[in-house]
């Protein structure tokens, strides 16, 4: 089996080796996959800024500034990736108003448990657009973008399951026991 950290470096190293690589325009592909990502991103935000007006929890508020920053990073490179070449933005929903997470009624309040699977489902959905837009990708430096940023998931990812580990939040689906299990 290939080690994954030389598949990744050779894939750097050809990326680097092709700066003299002519530079096409963008393919419709791309651009479509650059524009749903910036709409996905800013829509992450958006929850994630509800998640900080209803939790009270220090690791969660953490997290979800952590996963604030991350998400405007991206979104502020593909945005100027986006503008010099020409691709118009999308039209995204606005930032919501901070508010006392204690005014919020208990009803419409989520939980941590609940911030945190929604944050995990979220991710999840983003580091596919990424894994999609790399495979879809014909452009290197595209490419590149992609792989930077299902990193960043990828290592963001790891502290957040730390933290639903630590606190009992997990999702686990039942577990698969084959024919003749515990027998054999």
């Amino acid at each position: 089996m290939p080690n994954p950290f030389e598949a990744v470096w050779n894939t750097l190293k050809i990326a680097i080796d092709n700066v003299d690589e002519p530079k096409s325009p963008l393919h419709v592909i791309e651009v479509g996959d650059l524009w749903k990502y910036v709409t996905l991103v800013e829509e992450f935000i958006r929850y994630e800024e509800i998640g900080l007006n209803t939790s009270t929890d220090d690791e969660v508020l953490e997290m979800l500034t952590d996963a604030i920053k991350l998400c405007e990073s991206q979104v502020k490179r593909l945005s100027q990736f986006m503008k010099k070449e020409g691709v118009p933005l999308p039209d995204v929903t606005s930032a919501k108003p901070n508010s006392d997470s204690k005014e919020v009624p208990l009803g419409v309040k989520l939980t941590d448990d609940e911030i945190t699977n929604g944050i995990t489902f979220k991710l999840v959905v983003c580091m596919q657009a990424c894994a999609k837009g790399q495979a879809d990708a014909i452009r290197s430096d595209v490419g590149l973008i992609w792989l930077q940023f299902y990193t960043d998931w990828v290592v963001f990812g790891t502290t957040l399951k730390t933290l639903m580990r630590k606190r009992g939040w997990i999702k686990v689906p039942p577990y698969y026991y084959p024919p003749g299990f515990p027998n054999q």
